[in-house]
């Protein structure tokens, strides 16, 4: 999983990241001069600099701090055409300030987090048992050394569907109780030692717990749900909404607004036809996947997709995350009552 990227650093360096779908994305949010597009990951800046050198003007938002101070050489160099702001996504409206003709999501954690030891994100490196992408709140070392293991094997099970969830608890349960987890390595190694790996696996067997952690401790698939509600409001009739995933529960959450949102509700037959709110979007066409070549030079672009709908000019629905099936979690405040 990976968010957006670009061909070069946001500070103009040497190519560290390369942005997943760009020419798909491209095609959906049909940038150009007098466009207003919104990138809710900038990430890198792989995204928004593609859509400005296609004329187009570039509001951005991340929640991660260090990827808002690498951007402000990018901001510089396009004068004027690009503001980054630190903030969720969710938070787009106010952050826009007005309607746009596009919004692009990449879902996810970034590349440069996932390649950055010190942030926690992979047990790949090994480095603090953090996930946190505003660095604020919650830590994975805080949940994993601290939750219930009823409640760490639910977070297992529905963020990562993980079918080892109650194994791995008792055990994380068991053994932190000699010496808390501290490390990704550490969490790797006693989910390695519970589940085992045969030589031939591809997928190291901690990759699902380390995806329900970073969900969890980042809200992630919540804050998904209110971004979608969120660019419905903020999108201009005619405007393109456009979200890139990296595996089923983001996909899942995408798919069922989008389709909740272009087709007209169920209603009773007994209500006059006029009284059917219209569609907020135009139907989708078929989600986009990377092709064999893009995965033969990224492969993190494997399990990427893409999904884009435009808007049309019916008013903006109610917010409803039931209609998106978000999994229903204890909330992270309970904490200190456990």
């Amino acid at each position: 999983m990976a968010g957006p990227g670009g061909d070069q650093s946001a500070g103009g360096g040497p190519a560290r990241h390369i942005p997943v779908l760009l020419d798909d994305v491209l095609e959906a949010l049909e940038p150009g001069p007098g466009k207003r597009i919104l990138d809710g990951t900038f990430g890198a800046g792989g995204y928004a600099r593609a859509l400005l050198d296609r004329g187009a003007e570039v509001v951005a938002i991340d929640r991660d701090p260090d990827a808002v101070v690498a951007g402000q050489a990018l901001v510089a160099r396009y004068g004027g055409r690009l503001s980054l702001e630190l903030g969720r996504f969710s938070e787009m409206e106010r952050i826009a300030g007005e309607p746009v003709d596009g919004v692009v999501l990449d879902i996810g954690v970034s590349s440069m987090q996932l390649d950055e030891a010190e942030r926690g994100f992979s047990f790949l490196r090994d480095g603090p048992l953090d996930m946190r992408m505003g660095r604020q709140g919650l830590s994975a070392a805080d949940v994993v050394n601290r939750f219930k293991a009823g409640d760490l094997a639910r977070i297992f099970g529905l963020l990562g569907e993980e079918r080892h969830a109650g194994r791995i608890a008792r055990a994380i349960e068991k053994r932190r109780a000699q010496k808390p987890f501290a490390t990704t390595g550490d969490l790797a190694a006693l989910v390695e030692q519970v589940v085992g790996r045969k030589p031939a696996d591809r997928i190291h067997p901690a990759t699902r717990i380390f995806q329900a952690l970073r969900i969890f401790v980042n809200d992630e698939l919540a804050e998904l749900a209110h971004a979608l509600f969120a660019a419905e409001r903020l999108l201009e009739p005619g405007g393109i909404l456009a979200v890139v995933t990296f595996h089923s529960l983001e996909d899942r959450i995408v798919k069922r607004f989008l389709a909740a949102r272009s087709a007209p509700p169920a209603r009773s037959r007994h209500l006059p036809e006029a009284n059917a709110p219209a569609p907020a979007f135009e139907k989708p066409g078929k989600p986009v996947s990377a092709s064999q070549a893009e995965i033969a030079s990224n492969p993190r672009a494997r399990s990427a997709r893409l999904r884009a709908a435009r808007r049309t000019g019916a008013p903006a629905g109610e917010e409803d995350l039931n209609i998106l099936g978000v999994p229903a979690l204890f909330v992270t405040q309970q904490l200190g009552e456990r």
